[in-house]
């Protein structure tokens, strides 16, 4: 009997000891609901090759490289710090990438010994992007053309001074074309990425796993160092394991949904047409994945390319996309930003926004008229605005 109760005291004492887990709403990581055991499984295993598996020149590494792993970049699914921004370059126009056997179109400025890390070659214009955060990356992915198509407003029809447009890019040959996708003069619809210059999330991944690590598979498998064809040296087991792990993240929670001031301020966000491009609401279609078929969810995005003026506009740009457009960034997660970014914000594409204030400041071209009525509003309809960002 003593032994019991010494085992039942030490249980109790673990529990004052140990800290709680913190609440779903406060985690960006974690699955979706409704996956199948098996799905599961493949989600765990995703989970270990993003998170856990760390490169070196024995397994593969570079030898030019950004960084060593996955979750480098996306610390807890987070935000990227700017110890970890890419740089991209060589593309001014529609015209294509005009440095890529300069290395283009992302600088690895990092090598294995031995080797001489990249630098920007003379004459290219680039841009600093930094990681976006990985939850809800299947959502996104599910939502159809036709119904990011139906959002754009290419000649401004409705004369609202927003004229939002598909990045119509051409997509790699080992992609599956998802349901319903609607193709121009050979293009596709992008949807992902800073430039939605990339569309899907094989891409992504494949794109990532060369470019960012130097890692070859049999999707991407031309080295970026000698620009020759190469060995795999990721099996397509965790490639497409990778994938289903981003596709099956979870969306991020809204925190303080039932707050009087986080309310109001999303009703002030609608009032002032933010809500015309980062569009509170979307539906996703028919996915292979049925967790993720037919969902309504709020990720505050368009997807699509808007012209932000002058002032973000850094000379840069991927596929149809000019220099100024900037796909919309998803809201969804925003308050959570500071996690993963060591206790501060780094916002806007490049992370030159250190407040929620200063990014919507930083607005300009089609969301001027926008930012001049958050300007305008009064202190506490301003404060309740970014309360209601920072619940998302």
């Amino acid at each position: 009997m003593s032994l019991i109760i010494l085992l039942i005291a030490g249980a109790m004492a673990c529990e004052k000891i140990l800290p709680k887990a913190p609440p779903d709403d406060e985690l960006l990581d974690g699955p979706i609901e409704g996956l199948t055991n098996e799905q599961n499984a493949i989600f765990l295993r995703g989970d270990i090759a993003f998170n856990d598996e760390i490169f070196t020149p024995k397994t593969g590494l570079g030898p030019l490289f950004v960084a060593t792993s996955c979750g480098t970049c996306h610390a807890g699914d987070g935000k990227g710090h700017p110890f970890t921004m890419l740089t991209r370059f060589g593309q001014t126009d529609s015209t294509g990438n005009q440095f890529l056997n300069s290395g283009g179109p992302q600088l690895q400025h990092r090598a294995i010994p031995g080797f001489q890390f990249e630098q920007i070659p003379a004459g290219a214009t680039f841009s600093r992007f930094m990681p976006p955060a990985n939850t809800g990356l299947g959502f996104l992915d599910a939502v159809t053309d036709a119904a990011l198509l139906a959002l754009a407003d290419e000649n401004d029809s409705n004369g609202d001074g927003i004229s939002g447009r598909p990045n119509w890019i051409t997509a790699p040959v080992y992609t599956t074309l998802r349901p319903g996708t609607i193709e121009q003069n050979g293009k596709y619809i992008g949807r992902f990425g800073k430039k939605a210059a990339v569309y899907d999330l094989m891409q992504q991944t494949a794109n990532a796993y060369n470019q960012d690590m130097g890692i070859n598979s049999t999707y991407e498998h031309y080295d970026t160092y000698t620009y020759q064809e190469v060995d795999p040296e990721v099996s397509n087991q965790t490639v497409l394991a990778v994938i289903f792990y981003l596709k099956t993240l979870k969306a991020p929670i809204q925190r303080n949904q039932n707050d009087a001031d986080v309310n109001a301020g999303k009703q002030t966000f609608i009032n002032i047409s933010c809500g015309k491009c980062h569009t509170p609401t979307l539906t996703t279609g028919v996915s292979s994945i049925a967790a993720l078929s037919n969902k309504t969810f709020h990720p505050y995005t368009d997807l699509l390319l808007h012209d932000m003026g002058s002032g973000l506009n850094d000379g840069y740009t991927e596929g149809s996309a000019t220099t100024p457009e900037w796909r919309t960034p998803p809201l969804w997660g925003l308050g959570l930003s500071k996690n993963s970014q060591g206790g501060q914000y780094f916002l806007l594409h490049d992370g030159r926004a250190r407040s929620i204030e200063e990014a919507i400041l930083l607005h300009g071209g089609e969301a001027q008229q926008s930012k001049n009525s958050f300007q305008q509003l009064s202190p506490a309809d301003k404060a309740k605005i970014i309360k209601f960002l920072e619940s998302l």
